[in-house]
């Protein structure tokens, strides 16, 4: 009674903490939409309905290429043009996350069941805040899109409301606001509900006679001569269409070619997409089933504007994999994709644009076509294979309490999901790094400060072995080229041979180097540094970058590469030392240890010749990894495993869905940390 008792504690905090978290982000979007002024906010329903919109103006909505909704949604829209802009602004923008509310609420009690209590409690907060900071949703508030009415429509026809006729009517109105949702009709149909499907498109029909008999010109144009809409907007060819027909497009090809390729990707991918949606959803998993159809709808669209790809994120709910290790992998692709550009997701690299441009595009067309969602007949539905941990292990440090959630894995992580959260992390450390500026002038005050404290440490060498080794030609350049080189190379490959070669160590140095980088931009942030090179007045040559025009006022400030005041800790010679520390505790050769102690004792003397750093901020760099090893430390315990013993099934043994178990119990330390499993 106690655990349960416990357990509900817990899951009540997190519950009211989610919510927080929801109220935090309505207010925050409120404000972001409220501050801007008034015309860089709401940017689309002010030219529809503002003093010059097109809903104003006597003559075709289309005369201009600023309204691409259809002739029923400038139907819809036209009376709210008598309301004031600046109440409708605000009313608007509430309005939008009331509707936001209300979507996440749904599709978290459309969960396929069973469900368990605490997911039942926690669905709803997690899909709210999801949604609100998801790029569909965060556009679509900016510019005061209506593209999040259509998803509501549809989940409130297919979960909310009952009879048949009144899911069919809401879905058809939805389909008349966006045309390619007329396919949950076909979904109705292969479902077996079509007296409703028929609803559906009787529903649409009416709905687009009434706007044609109000607005014949502007629906011959919107529906005959634009193709539903395809030429409105922005260019078809643009990174802002995720649809086969923009990805056709900015491949290169056009015209009759580009057309009928088109058209034949977008049969093949409504047969493939529509049939695994009704496969779904005779499963029981209906909000699955949602999320490819409309993830179908976003492909086969010919213009899918960001503001539009809401789809995409439902698709979270389908579950892959039949290992537990591997079952997050799924939804943490969709959530990064959806919430995330593509040049945080991928490097910028020309191989990769292709991939990079069309992210939103290919995960659609992976939810519809490719990914292997279970069943709910499978027996990993509910018991997937379970991870093997690795039982605590007793601290050194008897006053480090660890982190009873924190487990060491003893499997590698999956390999997809691990380069992209690596990607993305570093991303994020150049956003936050390019950020932590606070001018010239604070970042030369602290470069005298450090270079005043040296002087009084007698370490002040910077000037002397920088002038140094601009006399000797072959030692300037292997220095420049050892700055420029081995600082990403040497840590990537550590963690490539450790991934590989020693999963459960990789996960430990991985973790370490990650909290020492994390406590980097706290000292990025908090001390802006210039470097010597960039201090006027002491004589330093810039090896690398050449010689520095110091009368230009904003040289050496935020750049679009890097931010050149982030000095302090040295990074350089931070990562350079958990490279060498890694290598001396897991090389198994003396000679592999020798070449891990030179790395950054190589490092220090490139930072410092070639001018980018003081030796207090190599300092600053050994006192972050050593931080980030001691966090590791207290998180997760020592490094070095236990060896598994076989033991009885009833000592920590987990049931595997087959009927097999797996042993987890450990005992004997191990030396150089291999883990071995027993099944």
């Amino acid at each position: 009674m106690r655990t349960d008792a416990a357990t509900g504690a817990r899951t009540g905090a997190a519950r009211a903490v989610l919510w927080l978290v929801v109220a935090a982000l309505a207010v925050r979007q409120m404000a972001v939409v409220v501050r801007q002024p008034p015309g860089e906010r709401l940017t689309d329903l002010e030219t529809w309905i503002g003093e010059n919109g097109v809903l104003h103006v006597t003559g075709s909505l289309y005369d201009t290429d600023r309204f691409t909704g259809t002739p029923f949604a400038g139907l819809v829209l036209k009376p709210l043009t008598r309301t004031a802009e600046q109440s409708l602004g605000v009313a608007w923008t509430f309005g939008s996350l009331l509707l936001v509310a209300a979507l996440g609420i749904i599709a978290a009690r459309a969960l396929p069941a069973p469900v368990s209590r605490r997911t039942a409690l926690l669905a709803a907060p997690v899909a709210i805040s999801l949604l609100m900071v998801s790029l569909p949703v965060r556009n679509a508030l900016h510019l005061g899109q209506t593209s999040i009415l259509p998803v509501l429509l549809v989940l409130v026809g297919l979960f909310t409301v009952r009879g048949e006729r009144t899911s069919g009517v809401l879905i058809g109105i939805a389909a008349a606001l966006q045309p390619t949702v007329l396919l949950f009709a076909a979904l109705l149909w292969l479902t077996g509900r079509r007296r409703a499907a028929l609803t559906g498109g009787a529903a649409f029909a009416a709905c687009t006679a009434l706007a044609w008999a109000a607005m014949p010109h502007d629906s011959w144009t919107y529906w005959v001569h634009h193709v539903a809409g395809a030429g409105l907007g922005d260019q078809a060819d643009s990174l802002a269409n995720q649809s086969l027909h923009g990805a056709l497009l900015r491949l290169g090809l056009e015209g009759p070619l580009e057309i009928a390729l088109f058209v034949v990707l977008a049969a093949a991918v409504c047969f493939i997409g529509l049939r695994r949606a009704a496969q779904y959803a005779r499963d029981g998993q209906l909000l699955l089933a949602v999320a490819v159809t409309g993830c179908v709808c976003v492909a086969v669209a010919p213009t899918a504007w960001q503001h539009q790809l809401l789809w995409v994120l439902l698709a979270v709910v389908g579950r892959v994999g039949k290992r537990a290790s591997d079952r997050l992998v799924w939804p943490a692709v969709v959530i990064l994709v959806v919430t995330l550009p593509g040049k945080m997701l991928l490097p910028n690299i020309e191989a990769v644009f292709p991939v990079r441009d069309n992210v939103l595009l290919i995960a659609a067309l992976a939810a519809a076509c490719v990914a292997p969602f279970l069943p709910r007949t499978s027996p990993y539905w509910q018991h997937p294979v379970p991870t093997a941990y690795a039982a605590p292990v007793a601290s050194r440090w008897s006053r480090v309490p660890l982190a009873p959630f924190w487990r060491r894995v003893l499997s590698r992580p999956n390999l997809l999901l691990e380069l992209l959260l690596i990607r993305v992390v570093y991303s994020a450390y150049q956003q936050v790094r390019l950020a932590a500026t606070a001018g010239r002038a604070t970042a030369e005050h602290h470069g005298r400060q450090i270079h005043s404290i040296e002087q009084w440490l007698h370490i002040d060498i910077e000037h002397w072995v920088n002038h140094s080794v601009v006399k000797v030609g072959w030692l300037r350049d292997f220095f420049d080229y050892y700055y420029s080189t081995f600082h990403f190379i040497v840590p990537l490959a550590i963690l490539g041979v450790l991934y590989v070669r020693r999963p459960a160590d990789y996960r430990w140095v991985r973790s370490s180097i990650g909290f020492a980088t994390l406590l980097a931009l706290v000292g990025f942030w908090l001390y802006p540094l210039a470097p010597p090179r960039l201090m006027p007045g002491l004589g330093f040559i810039d090896t690398v970058h050449g010689v520095q025009d110091f009368a230009k006022p904003d040289y050496g400030t935020l750049t679009g590469v890097t931010n050149q005041y982030a000095a302090m800790p040295s990074l350089h010679f931070g990562w350079s030392l958990w490279c060498g520390v890694v290598i001396v505790m897991l090389a198994p050769k003396i000679w592999m240890k020798a070449l891990g102690v030179l790395h950054p004792l190589f490092t220090v003397s490139t930072i410092v010749a070639t001018g980018n750093h003081w030796v207090l901020d190599a300092v600053g760099g050994a006192a972050v990894v050593a931080l980030g090893f001691g966090l590791t430390y207290a998180l997760s315990g020592p490094r070095r495993l236990r060896e598994p013993v076989d033991e009885e099934p009833e000592s920590g043994a987990a049931q595997e869905p087959g009927g097999g178990t797996r042993t987890t119990t450990l005992s004997k330390p191990v030396g150089r940390g291999r883990v071995t499993e027993s099944a």
